[in-house]
């Protein structure tokens, strides 16, 4: 995970990046069904690789982006990359060193209960009850990407005829047909 993950960052293609951001959530998922949480593996699936990253692909891939023009300035920003770099370094060293488990925790490792429900059901009830909010934030921000990336790709050219159906549907015999009095042996 850890090495597609690199290579999502260092890629020179950006759909080779987004493919192996695809390969990155792939992984992530078999991480959850090892820990036993197989509907968050398969919604990992279904949102992140089937909507989010093939929505990534396609936006690359239609905007056609020139990524070594912007790969031109890069060197000037580096240094404040490196030293945000070390910050969040900083910060996972201080939670890493600093964490220690509850004092309750060694004994519910020892006695597991045995659940009345599923991962799914239980996962379920509490999404739709207390955080409902953010359950439904969620899906307004990909709604908004969704739209978006629509946007994106959309081309309107000017010189293209578009059929407007309510604008053939109003017209009248008066407004479609001209009759033109021609003269007998002369050129229209």
């Amino acid at each position: 995970m850890i090495a597609s993950a690199g290579v999502v960052i260092f890629a020179r293609n950006p759909v080779h990046s987004v493919l192996f951001l695809i390969l990155a959530f792939c992984n992530g998922a078999g991480l959850f069904l090892l820990a036993g949480a197989e509907f968050l593996a398969m919604i990992l699936i279904v949102v992140y690789v089937g909507a989010v990253a093939v929505l990534f692909l396609f936006v690359v891939m239609m905007l056609d982006v020139d990524f070594a023009e912007l790969k031109q300035g890069f060197a000037k920003y580096l240094p404040v990359g490196v030293g945000v770099g070390v910050v969040v370094l900083a910060e996972l060293g201080f939670v890493a060193l600093g964490w220690s488990s509850a004092p309750s925790a060694a004994d519910a490792a020892a006695n597991p209960i045995i659940p009345q429900m599923s991962n799914t059901a239980a996962l379920g009830q509490i999404l739709y009850t207390k955080y409902v909010i953010f359950f439904q934030a969620s899906a307004l921000v990909l709604l908004t990407a969704m739209i978006g990336a629509i946007v994106l790709t959309l081309h309107h050219k000017p010189n293209i005829k578009r059929q407007k159906i309510a604008e053939q549907n109003a017209r009248t015999r008066e407004n479609v047909i001209e009759i033109k009095k021609v003269p007998f042996r002369t050129g229209v």
